[in-house]
């Protein structure tokens, strides 16, 4: 009778996950042991937990087995990415190298330098090229100057507005000034009249040469 595989998927109950782990941890560890002492292997185990606890076991030293890995897969993979390596940085070379000569060349052209080896095709692509550079070289020039002017006539109205307020801050200040002015010399011609009555004689008027008569 041939049995059915069973599936395997994750263990739901969380309890018996953990209990799991921990058996079938011990088991490959132990595992581990036996093949590195029956058959005189150099292993290394490396299990993390699902809360990402470490558990490891290793015939010799972990560390020395990593490297000795890192050692192995760069031997086997070196001379398969080698040649790669070498080709693709020569050929890359040589295109950037063909691509500078030709915008070299599309630049002096474009100076109306070598021009001697050029067609008359050749010669009207160049001339329709300035052509459409000098266009849009004037459609910058003219949005540049439109920006220019927008700016300048919003900086103009910022200080007529800055101006405006500062007259009538001016205006103020005049109003007030005219009005203590006023005040002061109220109070000036208050003080004359105030001293001028302090001097007035209260009684008779004193004259020298009226005599009153002894009294015996």
């Amino acid at each position: 009778m041939v049995r059915g595989k069973t599936q395997m998927r994750l263990i739901e109950n969380a309890t018996s996950r953990q209990v799991t782990f921990s058996k079938r941890r011990n088991g490959l560890l132990k595992k581990a042991f036996e093949l590195s002492v029956l058959c005189d292997a150099e292993v290394g185990l490396v299990i993390f937990s699902p809360r990402g606890k470490l558990y490891e076991f290793a015939s010799s030293s972990t560390q020395g087995i990593i490297e000795r890995y890192k050692r192995h897969t760069k031997d086997k993979v070196q001379p398969e990415n080698q040649s790669v390596d070498i080709q693709h940085p020569k050929h890359e070379t040589a295109s950037l190298m063909k691509k500078m000569e030709l915008l070299e060349s599309s630049k002096r052209k474009l100076l109306g330098e070598g021009l001697g080896s050029c067609t008359l095709e050749e010669v009207q692509q160049i001339e329709k090229q300035l052509e459409r550079s000098v266009s849009t070289i004037r459609a910058r020039k003219m949005q540049v100057f439109r920006e220019q002017m927008e700016r300048l006539k919003e900086e103009e109205k910022a200080l007529a507005a800055e101006n405006a307020m500062l007259r009538e801050k001016l205006g103020v200040l005049q109003q007030r000034t005219k009005s203590k002015e006023g005040e002061v010399v109220c109070i000036e011609g208050g003080s004359d009249k105030s001293d001028v009555e302090t001097e007035l004689f209260i009684g008779p008027p004193h004259d020298s040469r009226i005599r009153r008569p002894l009294h015996n």
